[in-house]
């Protein structure tokens, strides 16, 4: 039996390292920083258990997600196909820090590629 993404990546700690790298990437970028303006240190924290638990349990982890849908979770935000792009660059440059391999990377950009049309809207 293959082993799953979860596994591939490392489980629990490596998708943590992988919120750990990316989320300050987009937080102190130029354009998508507004989304986490006038945010308090619970709600971000929060935030970030809520993605490692998404990620880890649709890369076939152990773990439960217990928050909103995609696309409930980020109506009303405006995410435009500009800021979309810059999330990919992010997110690429993260998998380079972390030196994902290539499987791997490609398997992420078919999962996230399928959440674009419940997050982009403008």
């Amino acid at each position: 039996m293959s082993e799953t993404l979860y596994e591939r990546l490392g489980g629990y700690d490596g998708i943590t390292a992988f919120v750990n790298d990316l989320l300050p990437r987009l937080q102190g970028d130029g354009q998508l920083g507004r989304f986490w303006q006038n945010r308090g240190s619970d709600g971000l924290a929060r935030e970030k258990q809520l993605l490692i638990d998404y990620l880890s349990a649709n890369a076939g982890g152990p773990m439960y997600y217990t928050g909103r849908n995609m696309k409930t979770a980020h109506v009303g935000m405006n995410i435009s196909e500009s800021d979309w792009s810059i999330f990919l660059e992010h997110a690429g440059a993260t998998m380079k820090a972390l030196n994902v391999g290539g499987q791997e990377c490609d398997d992420i950009a078919a999962f996230v590629s399928s959440l674009k049309g419940d997050i982009v809207e403008t």
